[in-house]
């Protein structure tokens, strides 16, 4: 069983659009090539999980989340790069109608993404991180018991900003390359 790095999607891979709605606005952030390179080299899986409100909301639809996803896909592996699998909740507690509009485990900070994928990848949680841009990112690592790093692309500088420094957990880093070298580091 491999440990993985759990991966915010918008503001942490990608840059953050709000309900992204073009493929023309998918723009990976600097250096995340190099950095799931090096996340892979270490021998972690790559996992992205997000919540993926915009489908209750009827911004779009979950083929088009699906479409994102390959999309990215593409991009990283013409540079060589890849991610073992993407989780999302298109559901809403408040927004929506039904089927999307509901409380579900899916919706982060619920664990309900990451232990899906720990099921489905074989994946060794207690080695794991978390890396994203938000407070439900935070949460998530809380929840299911891994530690935390908020890279300040996205949200996280203005997360960072209104924890005044005193963050309840995790380190603080300025991107994803950041992240995964800070990873490296401890597994030297």
């Amino acid at each position: 069983m491999k440990p993985a790095v759990f991966l915010d999607r918008d503001g942490t891979l990608i840059e953050h659009v709000p309900y992204l709605s073009e493929m023309s606005q998918i723009k990976l952030v600097s250096h995340a090539v190099d950095a799931l390179k090096i996340l892979r080299d270490i021998g972690f899986s790559i996992v992205v999980v997000s919540n993926q409100s915009g489908v209750a909301r009827g911004y779009f639809d979950e083929p088009f989340v699906q479409a994102c996803h390959k999309e990215i896909e593409r991009m990283l592996e013409d540079e060589g790069a890849s991610i073992d699998g993407y989780y999302y909740c298109p559901h809403h507690p408040l927004f929506g109608a039904p089927p999307y509009k509901k409380q579900c485990l899916c919706r982060k900070p619920s664990p309900g993404l990451v232990m899906q994928a720990v099921r489905d990848l074989a994946l060794n949680l207690s080695l794991s991180w978390v890396v994203g841009d938000n407070e439900p990112d935070l949460l998530l690592s809380q929840n299911v018991g891994c530690p935390f790093i908020l890279v300040r692309t996205g949200y996280g500088r203005t997360m960072e900003e209104k924890s005044n420094g005193d963050l309840p957990t995790g380190t603080v880093v300025d991107g994803l390359y950041e992240a995964a070298l800070y990873i490296q580091s401890l597994c030297e």
